[in-house]
């Protein structure tokens, strides 16, 4: 979600200016006492090679001032400060004389000492402070708790006699230093021995079957943290093969050296130690052997409300589970049962909790639950108690919005909603949303009088389904209950009077999606129908005005407008200024009569008004998109702190198909142009992929890079020689190639000759490097590479279509910097983008010759652009 804005020079000019009077202003060691030194730069060297790693860098305990390219500018915010702003604000009352007088007069006594706690004299420079960063002055206590803690990092790690100093070395006349610590790591320590001492016999045998992957093994070097690691395997094994309540505090080891060898002999025997499970008690702590339990009985409660009333309901069993409900079970009981991974007399495991957990949540219709356990210790079995309150059957929403954008001036729109649960007992979930819109246009093109001259007005129906609905086939083997399996049905409509063509808008969509793991997800949209009606065609010169202004650029030549048979094209004009064809029936005659060749026309001409007829008869008809389609998405990223992970979708899609298939049985009229027709529209057909790939890498603890390509490209063929409007490709825009407006760049070397400007093939590459400011506010450093083409459609300009590897030279590349603010729900952003490589110029003149704030372009969006 992006906005284009442009740059004006004076602005930049301005912003510069007073940030170098600023810069200029500040002095780095403003704070340095005399006998101190500021931090510069801590290394870390182990045996004589420099270390960069994030986890051992983490373990200084003092940093220097964070700096920005280089420029440490939350220090110097610091030094602009004043530190005793009360004092300075005394000093200046009382330097003249009269001048506390003076003041008192004009304001008042009480006004005047107000002065001094104002935001002008205290407030900004409590915010300097706040906002910028005290120098860090070099402390050699911290550096040797630092040296303690890298010394207890290597010893983690095997490296039981390393030895740790550290040097400073000064910057000479500059009261600077920069912190060397050193580390000699010597030998490491190794496992000799692995054996194991555990009380229960359950959780030996099971140990016993399960010590193949184990993180702890003979003549590894000693690692702490594969101690950590195992502790959480053995734990996840444990309860996943019925231990419901095994403790990891019960994992311990005991390591010791063979004494009787030699003293550099760096061996280590490991004892794997596991307790019985321990319970406190009133008075004391009592312990009991682990046991393997078993599910005895499973009890739904599917009204509780926790009180009286829930001791007297009614039940009823289905398979395994004995389910309870109030006055009349409301849910379809295979639906519960689905939604419930445990099964009587089998081994209790943690991940069908977690996965019970999931699936009910995902259902929609139940707010949080929650699962209790009742253990039976001598018979080791488990009754299992589950709880749900479900949410209310409807429900409904309204949310009002006052808008302002390039088609209207004011624009108010309401926007019912329903929502209604569990609506056939099986969890299905309806919601219906409406729209309604009305808004002021100043479009001379508009004939409506009325203040609120443009409407629109639709509706969506969303039934989401909890389960693959797919009508004489069982998918449940092939995509089990745990992956998350939901299936939704949506029709919606649209419908537009005084905005652009006056669309009409249905569309209709089956499909699936579930998700296998944490990091795979899949969904098929087994049927995806748009229909797209223009009802005002006659508007579209009015609408696509750079089409407007080329057809009327080539009109208003003087054999053209001196041509007696053309004069009724025009609209009457002072005779000082150019006439203007008007519209439609101008611009439709002057069309045809240079196509028919009514009258004489350049190859030049005649090739212009071609083009812009195609396409104006391109966006102007009708569409009928039948499609079906696949996507994968896969990430490795572990939890929202994870900065290093990649991510990767691809998705298929074909159109067309289905009704070319049902054509050769069926046979459909066709137009002039011999295309099949469903309802009077040409369907469309083409098949189109996309491959998009982001990788982020951690730089520092609080820096990342960030990475993405993509790829795209739609194919027409059979009834279609062009790719619909609404599936192409366009290029430029807050997410995409930003020192570009959306619609702006390409296709290929063309220079922006439409409105909007879209191709079938894409390409596109973006680096970001992102890093902390102050406070909430984080910078970035982009650059941004790609283009659109078309490619195997009906366009032949050799400067829009991509013909080989010699089109890669109308890659365009816009770099720039960005200024974000984390509202933690959500991020706001704003980039700067200039055009640094420009294919639309001449070949001397693509590098830099638009690498100005005059032509760059800012873009406001919402949250990462990938």
């Amino acid at each position: 979600m992006g906005i284009s804005f442009p740059f004006t020079s004076n602005t930049a000019k301005i912003s510069l200016l007073f940030l170098v009077v600023v810069f200029n202003a500040c002095n780095t060691l403003k704070r340095v006492g005399e006998n101190q030194l500021l931090l510069k730069k801590n290394e870390i060297t182990v045996d004589s090679a420099e270390v960069k790693n994030a986890d051992v860098e983490s373990l200084i305990v003092q940093e220097p001032n964070r700096t920005i390219l280089g420029y440490p500018l939350r220090l110097n915010l610091y030094n602009l400060a004043k530190q005793n702003p009360d004092s300075s604000y005394q000093s200046w009352l009382h330097r003249k004389e009269k001048r506390q007088q003076r003041l008192i007069n004009i304001l008042s006594k009480k006004q005047v000492d107000r002065l001094g706690e104002s935001f002008l004299v205290k407030g900004i420079n409590e915010w300097l402070k706040k906002t910028g960063e005290e120098p860090v002055i070099l402390d050699t206590l911290k550096s040797r708790r630092t040296l303690e803690r890298l010394k207890a990092y290597y010893d983690s790690k095997g490296y039981f006699n390393s030895n740790t100093t550290y040097k400073i070395d000064t910057i000479p006349k500059r009261q600077r230093a920069i912190m060397d610590y050193k580390i000699e790591l010597g030998e490491p320590f190794t496992i000799d021995s692995v054996s194991r001492q555990i009380v229960s016999e359950a959780v030996d045998s099971i140990y016993a079957l399960n010590t193949t992957d184990s993180f702890v093994k003979k003549g590894d070097q000693f690692d702490l943290a594969k101690f950590g690691a195992e502790r959480e395997r053995l734990s996840n094994i444990f309860r996943n093969t019925g231990v419901y309540n095994f403790q990891e505090s019960s994992i311990s080891y005991d390591i010791a050296t063979d004494t009787t060898k030699l003293a550099d002999d760096q061996k280590m025997n490991i004892e794997l130690n596991i307790d019985n499970f321990k319970k406190r008690g009133d008075s004391a702590i009592t312990t009991a052997p682990y046991q393997v339990y078993r599910f005895n009985r499973i009890n739904i409660y599917t009204d509780y409300l926790f009180d009286e009333r829930d001791r007297n309901q009614k039940f009823i069993r289905f398979k395994d589970y004995t389910i309870f409900y109030r006055d009349k079970l409301r849910f379809n009981p295979n639906t519960l049962a689905n939604a419930v991974f445990f099964e009587q007399d089998s081994v209790y495991r943690d991940i069908d909790r977690t996965r019970t957990y999931r699936q009910i949540t995902n259902l929609g219709v139940f707010k949080y639950p929650t699962i209790t356990p009742v253990p039976n210790e001598e018979e080791a079995t488990l009754d299992t108690n589950i709880y749900l309150a479900s949410r209310p059957r409807y429900s409904l929403g309204m949310s009002f919005e006052l808008t302002r954008s390039s088609i209207q001036q004011v624009g108010l729109a309401l926007n019912p909603s329903l929502q209604a649960r569990n609506l056939f007992g099986g969890a299905e979930n309806l919601s219906i949303s409406g729209r309604v819109s009305i808004g002021n246009s100043n479009d001379r093109s508009i004939i409506d009088n009325r203040f609120f001259n443009v409407q629109e007005f639709g509706a969506d129906a969303n039934l989401d389904i909890p389960s693959i609905w797919f009508p004489f086939f069982n998918t449940k083997k092939i995509i089990p209950s745990y992956t998350l399996p939901r299936t939704r049905i949506s029709l919606g409509t649209s419908f537009q009077k005084n905005i652009g063509l006056d669309k009409q808008a249905f569309n209709t969509v089956l499909g699936y999606n579930w998700i296998p793991s944490d990091h795979i997800k899949h969904n098929v949209e087994l049927l995806n129908v748009q229909f797209v009606r223009n009802v005002n065609t006659d508007r579209f010169f009015s609408v696509y005005r750079n089409s407007f202004e080329q057809l009327n650029d080539i009109a208003i030549a003087d054999k053209y407008r001196n041509d007696p048979s053309l004069t009724e094209f025009y609209e009457p004009r002072v005779e000082s200024e150019d006439p203007r064809l008007n519209i439609p029936q101008g611009t439709t005659d002057f069309t045809n009569a240079i196509l028919s060749r009514q009258v004489p026309a350049t190859t030049t001409d005649f090739d212009a008004v071609s083009r812009i007829e195609e396409r104006r008869q391109r966006l102007t008809e009708n569409n009928l998109i039948f499609t079906s389609n696949y996507t994968l998405n896969y990430t490795s990223r572990n939890g929202l702190t994870d900065n290093k992970f990649f991510q990767f979708r691809f998705k298929l899609e074909s159109a067309g198909n289905l009704l070319s298939g049902i054509s050769a049985l069926i046979p459909f009229d066709e137009n002039e142009n011999g295309n099949s027709l469903i309802f009077n529209v040409p369907y469309s057909q083409y098949v189109k992929t996309e491959l998009d790939y982001v990788k982020y890498w951690s730089v520092s603890r609080t820096s990342v890079l960030a990475f993405r390509s993509f790829f795209g490209i739609a194919v027409p063929y059979g009834n279609s020689n062009n790719i619909p409007f609404v599936r192409s490709y366009f290029a430029g825009g807050a997410n995409d190639i930003r020192a570009w407006s959306p619609y702006s760049l390409g296709p290929g070397r063309i220079d922006a000759i439409n409105d909007f400007n879209e191709a079938n093939l894409k390409l596109s590459l973006n680096l970001e490097y992102r890093f902390p400011l102050f406070g909430s506010f984080k910078g970035a450093l982009f650059a941004d590479a790609g283009n659109i083409w078309n490619v195997l459609d009906n366009v032949e300009d050799p400067e829009a279509t991509f013909t080989g590897l010699d089109s890669l030279e109308d890659i365009a590349l816009g770099t720039g910097f960005g200024l974000r603010y984390d509202f933690t729900f959500f991020v706001l952003r704003a980039d700067l983008g200039f055009k640094t490589y420009n294919p639309a110029n001449e070949i001397s003149k693509r590098w830099f010759a638009d690498y100005n704030f005059k032509n760059a372009v800012l873009q406001i969006g919402i949250n990462y652009p990938f």
